[in-house]
C-alpha cells in the first residue's frame, strides 16, 4: 500500500448505506443484488445519458435505468454524493471515469473487476483475456485505490474462458459471478474480528488490459486461424469482401492443410459455412453482417450474394 493510499477512508465493520457507481449493462447485476440482500442504496451515480438509436434520442445508460426501475435516486454527477450524507460504502462496477482521491478520502470504496488481478488491469479485461488466450479469468472483489486497479483484494472467484466464448456472453457470466460475490463478501464483513481488513496486496505478474483500437476489429487472414477467431469474438468484427464491409458475427477456426491458397481465399462453400484459408489453416464463417443489413446465417449470405470459392476477404478497395 502507498503513502496515498493510506490516507484512503476505511470501511466501517458493519455496511448497511451504500452509494452504487456504474454505467454498463455488466454492472447491473450487481446493482439489483445489492438491493435484493436488503442493502440502502442511496444513490446510484452513472454517465450521462447518450444520444441511441436512428432517432438521436437521448436514454439513460443501462445502470441508472435499472436505478430508475427500482425506484431509486440517480444522478450522473459525483458531487452529489455530498448531498446523501452519510455514505457508509460506496461500490464501483465499470462506472468509466476515474474517482477523484479526495472522493476516496471521504468514502471508502469496493470496486467489482472482471480479471483475477494484477492480471489484465485496465479498460478492457474480457477482450484482453479472449484476445491473448487465456483459459482462465475471474472476478475480483478489490479496495479502490488512487492507482489503476491497484488496490488490495478482498475476494476473487475463477471462471474458466470457454474456446468459443464471446465477450459479450462472457462479460454476462463475469457479471453475475461478480454480483454473487460482491454480497457474499460484503456479507462476511470487510474487517476480521481484530479489526484489520480481510483485503490482501495484489500477487504475481502484472498486465495491462488497453482499451481496444479500431484496428484490433479488422480481420487479418494472414494470422493463425485461431487468432482471427479470437478477434471475432470480442465483437465488431469486420473485413473487406467486394469493395465493401462485411461484419464477421459467429466462427470457428479448424487446422487443415490448405495447398496454393493465398490468406483470406475462399476454398469452400456450403450452406453451413464459408471455408476462408488462413496463414495455418482455415476459418469458417458461420455467420455474417453485410454492410446495411442485419446479422444472418452464412447459408441465406451464400443464396444471396453468390459467394464462389475463389473469391477473396480483406482485400483493401483503396489499395486497389
Amino acid at each position: 500500500m502507498s503513502e496515498s493510499d493510506e490516507r484512503l477512508a476505511l470501511p466501517p465493520e458493519e455496511v448497511r448505506r451504500i452509494a452504487f457507481l456504474g454505467t454498463p449493462e455488466a454492472a447491473v447485476p450487481s446493482l439489483r443484488a445489492l438491493v435484493d440482500a436488503g442493502y440502502e442504496v442511496a444513490l446510484v451515480v452513472s454517465q450521462p445519458d447518450r444520444r441511441r438509436g436512428r432517432g438521436g434520442r437521448r436514454t439513460p445508460s443501462p445502470v441508472k435505468q435499472a436505478a430508475l426501475d427500482l425506484g431509486l435516486d440517480a444522478t450522473d454527477d459525483l458531487s452529489e454524493l455530498d448531498r446523501v450524507d452519510p455514505i457508509e460504502l460506496g461500490i464501483v462496477v465499470a462506472y468509466g471515469r476515474i474517482i477523484p482521491s479526495a472522493v476516496l478520502q471521504r468514502i471508502p470504496m469496493v470496486n467489482v473487476h472482471f480479471s483475477l488481478l494484477p492480471r489484465w488491469r485496465g479498460a478492457a479485461p474480457v477482450e484482453r483475456a479472449i484476445l491473448a488466450g487465456d483459459h482462465e479469468t475471474g472476478v475480483s472483489i478489490m479496495a479502490l485505490a488512487e492507482g489503476l486497479d491497484t488496490g488490495d483484494v478482498y475476494e476473487t472467484e475463477a471462471l474458466k474462458i470457454d474456446d468459443d466464448v464471446s465477450s459479450v456472453e462472457l462479460t454476462s457470466q463475469l457479471a453475475d459471478a461478480g454480483a454473487q460475490l460482491l454480497v457474499n463478501t460484503l456479507e462476511r464483513g470487510l474487517r476480521r474480528p481484530d479489526g484489520t481488513l480481510w483485503a490482501e496486496p495484489q500477487n504475481g505478474d502484472v498486465t495491462y488490459a488497453a482499451k481496444l483500437e479500431r484496428s484490433e476489429n479488422r480481420l487479418s487472414f494472414d494470422m493463425a486461424a485461431v487468432d482471427v477467431q479470437r478477434r471475432v469474438r470480442i465483437g465488431r468484427a469486420w473485413t473487406w469482401f467486394r469493395q465493401t464491409r462485411l461484419g464477421v458475427e459467429r466462427t470457428v477456426a479448424r487446422t487443415a492443410t490448405v495447398e496454393s491458397a493465398t490468406p483470406g481465399t475462399i476454398v469452400e462453400v456450403s450452406p453451413q459455412a464459408v471455408s476462408v484459408a488462413t496463414s495455418d489453416g482455415i476459418i469458417d464463417l458461420t455467420e455474417v453482417k453485410p454492410e446495411g443489413r442485419r446479422a444472418q446465417k452464412v447459408g441465406d449470405w451464400v443464396n444471396g450474394a453468390r459467394i464462389e470459392p475463389g473469391e477473396r476477404l480483406g482485400i483493401d478497395p483503396s489499395t486497389e
